[in-house]
């Protein structure tokens, strides 16, 4: 038997997290930190593997199943996924329009139900009295592919809905990616060493249909719901309004961006002020809005076709595409040796903005489009600040279009090109490579790592280029003197680099490791590490005792092992050690501090120091750090020009500090 103070725990960090899942999907108003979420969620595991009897299929724990698919397996829907059809204009909404009053009777005038068209992948899932049973792909519209295990990992999505519920349910809803998720993820692909995803959209549909859930728990996507096929007993519906309510009660993720109106006029008017006022600054991609009849008598009177119901239509906003020729298909280097393809175009006026090259994002997405040198091409900038080619005008072709295949040199050391079985991608092995140097080179002296200000792209290409830079080490070799040589620096610019990168010697080892660009090792990894090892230790741990830690599992530990076996970074770190820097294991923080524990969110520009160093400053007397604000945040810092931190600050009680305020503070200490 189960204690009954431990069953009562176990039921309220159930219902708690619930909470907290719902306050941050539904109403999109967190009231506590990642930690604070992640420390519930520890506690509850930890109750439950004591306590195996109360494990339930529904608590968030059992979330993630531990194993990867073979397959998906088919699964057929309640009844078809039919696709909406597009407008594009006005007049195109009008005659849809038109054609609806026709097949109603005479005299009878729809309201309208409008919602954002979400820009993601389509998705149907199954609850038998209020319980998440199954979750499915669209696939051709009658036959799906069973990705339950996956969906089950999405925070956004109950696996339970709260309140009477249908006793059978088939919700339809769009499966999303937020734009910061998005960046998020493709950040960590290419500090991995991998391609990243072409758009938020792809990225989506990629997670959901990963093997492992483990990995689509990671990518935290997202749900709205915006249809059903199966409604069985429950709340009798009349309306897609009440519908999209009655999702937010049984707590549902719907849109937020949703209206009705009476007049189609009204849509259109809504349509241009949606696409001026909100499109630019929605957090996820959307590409139009939907336009419903509300009634859902009167859907069931219009009907459908083959493909699309009559009762909606998709009004679409134009896309931001200009058509250019490919002047000519370029070879990017980076500093994992990756070699990635960019087409170089007849320059083109696209979203604001003159664009003359756009990335090809790998080989393989090169050789869908089925691109070549010569060829018209539609380019696109939309929620993206890269441009991307998206079509080939096969019809404009005259013959004279030339094809590129992958090199099978590097376009910069000129050093033998392979492509890793198990990625996308083409890589140049050479070590000593220009291009790499110089993206290592970057990366090194960027802020979250070695922080050298002045070594940038100017800088870097002028060192490597001359050849006086060959590796990393060697920037702790140059003098004042040779910086005065080249055509970039004067006295002073060349005395504050070498100031830059004498200090950068005492940086904790941390920052050396992230800099060292290992594959799948970011900047916590690297932190982790530095905790538990000097550098030597480090460089000798085997895979068994790495892959034991929990931060890094065996696919880093083997990256971890693999990138300090090598001759040449072994040479290159005994260069480091003798350049005098620092490969001490970093000492655990302690603070007598009245800061230790509390918890402090930035929001604005500081005036007297960048952000990462007053996070930095902070840590040191032993506070944590936080980008998001809860109940359980001790201290807000406002700089110039704050966000929207500030305003939930205030709501909730939290206390707010001025720069001159916080400087006191920490001076204090």
């Amino acid at each position: 038997m189960i204690p009954k103070k431990i069953l009562t725990e176990i039921e309220r960090l159930r219902a708690e997290i619930a909470e907290h899942d719902r306050r941050y999907y539904l109403e999109n108003a967190p009231v506590v930190s990642d930690e604070e979420y992640d420390r519930l969620m520890r506690r509850l595991a930890e109750l439950e593997k004591k306590h195996p009897e109360a494990r339930s299929p529904n608590s968030p724990t059992q979330r993630v199943s531990g194993s990867a698919a073979e397959q998906f397996k088919p699964v057929k829907h309640a009844a078809p996924m039919l696709s909406i059809g597009n407008v594009y204009n006005e007049e195109e909404l009008r005659e849809w329009h038109e054609r609806v009053l026709r097949l109603l009777p005479p005299g009878e005038k729809p309201e309208f139900l409008i919602e954002a068209k979400i820009d993601g992948l389509s998705c149907a899932l199954s609850y038998e009295k209020g319980r998440l049973t199954r979750a499915a792909t669209r696939g051709d519209g009658e036959v799906g592919e069973d990705v339950t295990a996956n969906v089950r990992a999405l925070r956004s999505i109950p696996l339970a809905l709260a309140g009477p519920a249908p006793e059978r349910l088939e919700l339809r809803g769009e499966v999303f990616l937020t734009y910061s998720d998005f960046e998020r993820i493709n950040a960590a692909e290419r500090e991995a060493g991998l391609e990243g995803f072409v758009n938020a959209r792809n990225c989506a549909a990629g997670s959901l249909r990963q093997k492992d859930p483990r990995v689509t728990a990671r990518r935290r996507l997202r749900f709205f719901a915006h249809s059903f096929g199966l409604w069985e007993g429950g709340t009798k519906l009349g309306s897609q309004s009440e519908f999209l309510e009655t999702c937010l009660a049984l707590g549902i993720p719907v849109s937020p961006y949703k209206l009705v109106v009476k007049e189609i006029e009204d849509a259109i008017a809504y349509y241009h002020k949606f696409g001026e006022k909100e499109l630019p600054k929605l957090p996820f991609p959307a590409d139009g809005l939907v336009v419903k009849i509300n009634s859902f008598a009167l859907q069931r009177r219009l009907g459908a076709t083959a493909k699309s119901p009559r009762w909606a239509a998709a009004f679409k906003y134009p896309a931001q595409q200009a058509s250019t020729e490919v002047l000519d298909i370029l070879f990017s280097v980076g500093r994992t040796g990756a070699i990635t393809p960019v087409a170089k175009l007849a320059p083109v006026f696209c979203a604001g903005v003159t664009i003359s090259s756009a990335t090809l994002h790998n080989f393989s997405e090169m050789e869908r489009l089925g691109v070549k040198v010569g060829d018209q091409v539609l380019i696109e900038r939309a929620g993206e600040v890269i441009p991307k080619v998206v079509k080939v005008n096969l019809e404009a072709r005259k013959g004279r279009e030339k094809e590129v295949s992958p090199p099978k040199k590097c376009p910069s050391c000129g050093g033998p090109v392979a492509k890793e079985e198990e990625y996308v991608a083409y890589r140049c092995d050479n070590p000593s490579c220009p291009a790499q140097i110089k993206r290592r080179l970057l990366h090194f002296a960027s802020r979250p790592a070695l922080d050298i200000q002045g070594l940038g792209e100017a800088a870097v290409e002028q060192l490597v280029s001359s050849g006086r830079v060959e590796d990393i080490a060697q920037i702790y070799t140059l003098s004042k003197e040779y910086l005065l040589e080249l055509e970039l620096f004067a006295d002073k610019k060349a005395q504050n680099l070498i100031d830059q990168i004498a200090a950068s010697k005492s940086r904790p080892l941390s920052k050396l490791l992230f800099g060292l660009g290992i594959r799948h090792v970011g900047e916590k990894t690297a932190e982790t590490l530095a905790y538990l090892y000097d550098l030597e230790e480090l460089m000798k741990a085997p895979v068994s005792e790495l892959e034991k830690i929990r931060e890094v599992g065996p696919v880093v530990a083997e990256a971890v092992a693999k990138f300090f076996s090598s001759g040449k970074i072994q040479e290159l770190l005994n260069k480091l050690g003798r350049a005098g820097l620092n490969l001490k294991k970093m000492e655990p923080r302690t603070s007598s501090s009245a800061l230790d524990g509390k918890s402090f969110v930035f929001t604005g520009e500081l005036s007297s120091m960048t952000r990462e160093e007053a996070e930095e400053k902070v840590k040191n007397l032993g506070a944590q750090t936080s980008a998001s604000v809860s109940s359980k945040t001790g201290y807000v810092v406002a700089g110039q020009a704050p966000g929207s931190k500030l305003d939930k600050a205030r709501k909730l009680g939290v206390r707010v500090l001025t720069e001159e305020e916080f400087l006191k503070l920490i001076q204090s200490e």
